[in-house]
């Protein structure tokens, strides 16, 4: 016996539930007497705080000599203080529960801290001593820096990482540091030791421009008075960042083979500047994007993965920086896929150039944005994380409260007007890490620009 499946049964999927509402929790503003920015979220589900420091010392600000300067002084900051080893740092932070991470980027350094509510006083203690009275002892430097050659030697052994390292250098010109890997190079790295290290703290982990992020069930008032005694004293301004313009190496489109003889399968990267956080087209770019390769559903994904099977995934991506960071497209293939998953990529890119999403992809991408935001803020570390935010980038205090409006009010003319601004096919680079006995020939034949062969580059 058969029957017709009812309507809205299991013959169609359930129709979409509308977005709930949610509120960003309210931030309370403050600023300590060294002019350090304070942001206090109060979060009392939990007896529990996040707390994050943000400090303007980034490897943006580092010449190519110094590159991971800035990443090596921040891991090697859990080595000791004056007061204290490493060993009894680390037991100092034990006997309260506290966790404790501290980590470099392009644009500053974060030092994050996670305890329960009422050992903030003794974290915030630790966090200050910490970073007004690193050490750096010599073994502890050198600990850290083996520990960063060795990543970054392995980057050139990976061939994703290969990839994603060398589409950086034809991206951007060759004095812009996001031409390099954040984490520095094999030659830059090699010469820091610990006098370099102590310099670098020294002269800019200071609080100017930085900000101090608390979240938790906490009081912003005694906050306050908390994070001036363990932090108004520390003063000055990090030192002069060198300047930079995020220029391109070059608007002709080009193709770079990094050749791994033997290799079954190739990683491509393709992609050019991308546009920086400040950008008025943030919003209906960042829809864009979904629809291009930022969901499952994406244009991108659904041709080269569901059409054509020529990958399991593959993702598009703007690195959101003060200045602009790199637009890139990423997926790996088999051989014989490499010159046909190069020719649906630039199809995708040229086709949303041109014409732009379509509404039905625009309403999908704006449900997606906002249904995923709350689910991105299930924990106060989560919390911290964004709202530090408004302190990296200088984002109005009420950002995130307006958030879900922002993405939802974007319409299908200004993500069509974004892509045709930030979506520029004509100077993407393609670089394929492969077999270049394999790919060269059908790259070529693609007649998307010059090809260049280099052999892998075995170390720095």
């Amino acid at each position: 016996m058969s029957a017709s499946a009812p309507s809205g049964g299991r013959a169609s999927p359930p129709a979409p539930a509308p977005i709930r509402h949610f509120d960003f929790p309210e931030i309370d503003r403050r600023r300590l007497s060294n002019g350090l920015d304070l942001r206090v979220v109060r979060m009392p589900r939990l007896p529990v705080a996040s707390v994050r420091l943000f400090v303007r010392a980034g490897e943006a600000a580092l010449r190519h000599a110094r590159a991971g300067l800035a990443v090596l002084t921040a891991d090697a900051l859990e080595g000791g203080t004056r007061a204290r080893s490493g060993t009894e740092l680390a037991a100092a932070l034990e006997k309260i529960g506290a966790r404790f991470d501290a980590s470099g980027g392009w644009e500053g350094t974060s030092v994050d801290l996670y305890c329960v509510a009422e050992r903030l006083p003794e974290a915030l203690g630790l966090l200050a001593e910490t970073l007004r009275e690193p050490a750096f002892p010599e073994e502890e430097v050198d600990r850290a820096r083996a520990q960063q050659l060795a990543s970054l030697r392995q980057r050139l052994m990976d061939p994703g990482s290969l990839a994603s390292d060398s589409a950086l250098s034809r991206y951007y010109a060759e004095h812009v540091p996001y031409s390099r890997p954040l984490d520095g190079t094999v030659e830059s790295v090699s010469t820091l030791g610990r006098s370099e290290l102590a310099g670098y703290a020294d002269a800019n982990l200071r609080p100017g421009g930085g900000g101090l992020v608390v979240v938790g069930d906490v009081d912003a008032v005694e906050v306050q008075t908390l994070a001036e005694r363990a932090l108004g004293g520390w003063s000055g301004e990090p030192s002069s960042p060198e300047a930079f313009v995020a220029s391109p190496a070059s608007l002709e489109r080009r193709v770079l083979v990094v050749d791994r003889p033997g290799s079954v399968q190739s990683e491509i990267r393709v992609g050019h500047l991308g546009a920086s956080r400040l950008t008025p087209d943030y919003y209906a770019l960042s829809i864009a994007n979904l629809v291009l390769g930022g969901m499952f559903t994406s244009r991108l994904n659904l041709n080269l993965r569901e059409r054509n099977g020529f990958t399991y995934g593959v993702r598009s991506s703007y690195g959101f920086r003060s200045q602009p960071g790199p637009f890139e497209v990423s997926t790996s293939v088999a051989n014989d896929a490499t010159a046909p998953a190069v020719r649906e990529i630039f199809a995708e890119l040229e086709k949303l150039a041109d014409d732009g999403p379509t509404e039905d992809e625009v309403a999908a991408a704006r449900d997606f944005a906002a249904g995923i935001f709350g689910v991105q803020l299930e924990t106060s570390s989560q919390i911290a994380s964004r709202v530090s935010q408004l302190v990296v980038y200088g984002l109005p205090d009420d950002y995130f409260h307006r958030y879900r409006d922002d993405v939802r009010a974007v319409t299908r003319a200004e993500a069509a007007a974004a892509a045709r601004r930030h979506v520029r096919p004509s100077e993407a680079q393609v670089v394929v890490v492969g077999d270049a006995g394999q790919v060269t020939k059908p790259l070529e034949a693609l007649g998307l620009g010059p090809v260049e062969v280099r052999p892998v580059q075995r170390d720095g």
